[in-house]
């Protein structure tokens, strides 16, 4: 087995037509092995079903009847030996052909059509300019965050002689008609609906509250201009309503009280300036991811590269299959999320497409710097590494070297040193 050529093709961007044989005694063996296994199924006249000899069979179904299997035989061998001969860096999936076949002279030539690694350059990567802006925490912010733990340890009362307040939660009736003609999807029976949630019509909810159980009344409201159902988009609408409960929520004050049953602090004074301080440090993980998000847009105009097409679909059927096994970890599989969204797998290849498209550009600028900056990874940065990845998975380390080649955990770790190496050269602007 060896290669022949491999020489690039004319008009296509990092495209190879590599030419490797198969010598006339491995593939001999190889169509032997075929009738083998073969024979058992093959019913010829005058033979007992298996017994017919392979000549008597070549001669009925053809020479190359037993040619396709010998062919998967000898193939995945030959290729390897000849990709290794070739040195080429080849991604995405071969495209095979069969040039010449003769078992019993010259044995078997195949062509392979790859796609292979762009040359890259990139220059400039040190010192790259962005904007990190840290957005000061607002009085409105807090009280926020403190309103939505104050909620979670409220209390829910059910009023049966009072009226309903704003606040409140109401299971109701309704029914909705425009002209005195009821409309599709203006129904509802013991719906829960918050008052002051906002999410209902506008004007809707103000006119619930100030009513007592089992009270019949009338809730008038105008659909708005824009509102998804055209047909009753600005339109006057009458809403025959009845409240079957209410339950009323206990809010606990904000006081010393409050702040030692939510937190490790005795003071309100002290909860509320760590809640502050929390609000300061998400605002600040929020301006490194876009501050990191620039460096990395930023890097990426800098790269100069013809990147073939096979690089951008392989990335992209990875970001499918990361998006399915995300589904499934939420009980879904990709037929049912198309059958509830309407989408499908071309769609869905679609969405993905760009951020696929800036992965293998990122992932090729990354590796070229660290090349140019001679990043080095050391066996402790492996085994470290590799203990990091037993961790996450719950895996034992010598089960994550089986799975996962030194090799490319080493490129990978690369990868992420000089990504290190640029944002720590990076310069905030001024």
């Amino acid at each position: 087995m060896s290669l022949i050529k491999s020489e690039k093709s004319k008009g296509e961007k990092n495209v190879y037509t590599v030419e490797f044989s198969v010598d006339k005694e491995t593939f001999a063996k190889a169509v032997s092995n075929a009738y083998r296994k073969q024979a058992a199924k093959i019913t010829v006249p005058g033979f007992r079903r298996g017994k017919a000899p392979r000549s008597v069979i070549e001669k009925m179904y053809g020479k190359g009847f037993f040619y396709e299997d010998a062919f998967n035989e000898v193939l995945p061998v030959a290729w390897e030996d000849a990709l290794k001969e070739s040195k080429l860096q080849v991604v995405g999936n071969p495209d095979f052909d069969v040039k010449s076949v003769d078992d019993a002279e010259n044995g078997v030539v195949f062509t392979a059509k790859v796609s292979v690694k762009p040359d890259v350059k990139i220059e400039d990567y040190i010192g790259i300019e962005a904007e990190k802006t840290v957005a000061p925490v607002t009085d409105e912010e807090i009280d926020a965050e403190i309103a939505t733990v104050r909620e979670r340890n409220s209390r829910e009362t059910e009023i049966t002689d009072g009226e309903s307040t704003i606040g409140d939660i109401c299971e109701i009736d309704y029914e909705g008609s425009v002209d005195g003609v009821p409309f599709e999807g203006g129904k509802g029976e013991k719906y829960p609906l918050k008052l002051g949630s906002g999410s209902f019509i506008p004007g809707f909810e103000e006119q619930v509250a100030g009513h007592k159980v089992e009270e019949p009344f009338d809730v008038n409201v105008t659909f708005p201009e824009d509102y998804h159902a055209k047909e009753l988009a600005g339109k006057a609408a009458v809403f025959k309503t009845v409240i079957h409960k209410i339950r009323h929520i206990e809010l606990p004050d904000l006081d010393d009280d409050f702040a030692k049953d939510v937190s490790e602090f005795d003071t309100m004074a002290e909860y509320r300036a760590d809640v502050k301080a929390k609000i300061e440090k998400r605002h600040e993980t929020e301006a490194d991811s876009k501050f990191e998000e620039q460096i990395l847009d930023r890097l990426i105009e800098k790269l100069k590269a013809d990147i073939p097409e096979a690089m951008f679909a392989a990335e992209t059927d990875n970001f499918v299959r990361d998006y399915e096994n995300r589904l499934r970890m939420q009980g879904l599989d990709l037929d049912t999320y198309f059958k509830y969204t309407g989408m499908n797998v071309e769609k869905l290849r679609e969405q993905l497409r760009p951020q696929a498209e800036k992965q293998v550009k990122l992932r090729l600028a990354l590796e070229k710097i660290a090349k140019l900056e001679k990043v080095k990874v050391t066996k402790k940065d492996i085994d470290e590494e590799i203990k990091r990845i037993a961790d996450s998975y719950g895996m034992e380390p010598d089960k994550v070297r089986e799975m996962v080649p030194e090799d490319s955990i080493a490129e990978d770790m690369k990868v992420k040193k000089a990504m290190e190496l640029v944002k720590e050269q990076a310069v905030i602007k001024a």
